[in-house]
């Protein structure tokens, strides 16, 4: 069992709640929710509500696009994502719709959707674990994108699982007690 990690200062127990697994159980993760953490990332604040964020996913029963969303990632992440029953690659629309200026924010306003897909996933009892480690090549060679899509990150989404399924050193990772920074670290005066 992942011990809790010590919070300095009283949070809901949404933010206490999240954590980003390696293990998932094989449990498919049902339609509603998956719909319902998007709709959570379409609420997000954005600049001048462009909305820039754009998704890509699968889960493991729609096998075609889950494997092209698999082959993306790098080969560390493939260890332990190939049990997470739904796969997200995150995009963002580098220009504005209403005047093609590049949208400086877009990275922004994505991680702002991605923070409410989140929250989303800890009230459902989902768990995500973002991944910077893929191929954007690769993703955009197997989604055919258009030059001004970006792919950003991608995600796995799931239920717990046990992690005695996972290698050695990343189940030492996966029951570690979670650590942050202090506060005043991160607060410049």
């Amino acid at each position: 069992m992942k011990p809790r990690p010590h919070f300095d200062h009283p949070l809901h127990e949404l933010i206490q709640k999240r954590w980003s697994p390696r293990a998932f159980a094989g449990r498919p993760v049902e339609a509603e929710k998956i719909i319902a953490l998007f709709e959570a990332a379409r609420w997000a604040a954005s600049a001048v509500n462009e909305q820039p964020w754009r998704f890509i996913y699968a889960a493991q029963e729609q096998a075609d696009r889950y494997g092209k969303l698999f082959a993306c990632l790098h080969e560390g992440n493939q260890v332990w994502a190939r049990m997470a029953p739904v796969l997200i690659l995150t995009l963002v629309k580098t220009h504005h719709a209403r005047n093609g200026r590049p949208n400086k924010y877009a990275w922004h306003d994505l991680g702002l959707a991605i923070g409410n897909l989140t929250t989303q996933a800890s009230a459902l009892d989902l768990y995500v674990h973002q991944m910077g480690g893929f191929s954007t090549d690769k993703a955009r060679e197997l989604f055919d994108l258009p030059a001004d899509i970006e792919p950003v990150t991608m995600i796995a989404v799931g239920y717990p699982g046990d992690p005695e399924g996972l290698p050695d050193n990343l189940k030492e990772r996966e029951l570690a007690q979670q650590q942050r920074k202090p506060l005043k670290e991160l607060i410049l005066e």
